[in-house]
């Protein structure tokens, strides 16, 4: 079983996009079993100029305001969520959607990243603060293919914004995937980061943690999730650059990107 965090910048492509849905349905109409974990931050920042709420990126995560979260749930639980599942079943594949609030299926508390070497508060965002596979077990054991939104709710109800990446990371180690594979618009984990001839084929969970506090933007928050994801069960993780489709039928077969073994 693998889980699949579908990356937004990748999303925001009609043609890779219709290219990525159709060989993950190919893959699950041949037996594979998986879960979608989508992003939207192309989306979701389209949708808050048009309401001119402002909005900027902290240490590779969104500050979110009780007005952006408001955009960011109706987006990501609503047309983003909507339209891959939509797509999906156009394809013959039986889709559910559902996001990381559902089923009991993660409970987030509030995340105040480290910036500059200071806990920052960044407003309505959350990380995982327990996950409980069972909802997804049993949607996935009737041959269901489940598409998670990664908007999250606290024990109180609150609605908070969790990193997709986070959140696909906490639900592929609870799932204890065989591998989580990160598609996404950038070749790979780069040593020296932002460095692309620096790309890393294969490196440990151990080897990586070594380095992780070398990434900054949106790569922070993905390595955070690889190592969160290796720690509480995931098997393996893989990046990928899915702008290109050949890339993603490569690692369906265990090939290419970056690749972190526990």
């Amino acid at each position: 079983m693998i889980v699949v965090k579908y990356g937004g910048h990748v999303l925001d492509n009609p043609q890779t996009n219709e290219n990525i849905i159709s060989t993950i349905a190919k893959y699950h109409r041949s037996g594979g079993k998986v879960v979608i974990v989508h992003g939207g931050g192309p989306s979701i920042e389209a949708e808050l100029k048009f309401h001119d709420i402002p909005t900027s990126m902290v240490g590779g995560y969104r500050a979110t305001s009780p007005e952006a979260m408001e955009v960011v749930q109706r987006t990501l639980s609503g047309s983003v969520l909507r339209e891959l599942t939509n797509t999906f079943i156009g394809l013959g594949v039986n889709a559910v959607g559902l996001s990381t609030g559902d089923g009991n299926t993660l409970r987030a508390r509030k995340f105040h990243p480290i910036v500059d070497g200071v806990k920052t508060d960044i407003g309505l965002v959350g990380e995982a603060q327990s996950v409980d596979p069972t909802f997804l077990n049993l949607i996935l054991t009737n041959g269901y293919l489940p598409v998670v939104s990664p908007v999250a709710v606290s024990t109180t109800g609150e609605p908070l914004n969790i990193n997709g990446d986070i959140a696909a990371g906490a639900i592929a180690g609870a799932l204890r995937a065989s591998e989580i594979l990160f598609i996404t618009d950038v070749a790979g984990i780069y040593r020296s980061w932002p460095d692309p001839t620096s790309i890393i084929s294969e490196i440990s969970q151990n080897e990586l943690n070594e380095i992780s506090e070398t990434f900054a933007d949106g790569m922070a928050p993905k390595v955070r999730a690889v190592l969160n994801a290796l720690s509480s069960g995931a098997q393996r993780a893989r990046i990928i650059d899915g702008r290109d489709p050949k890339n993603l039928e490569q690692a369906l077969d265990g090939v290419g990107g970056t690749v972190v073994n526990a």
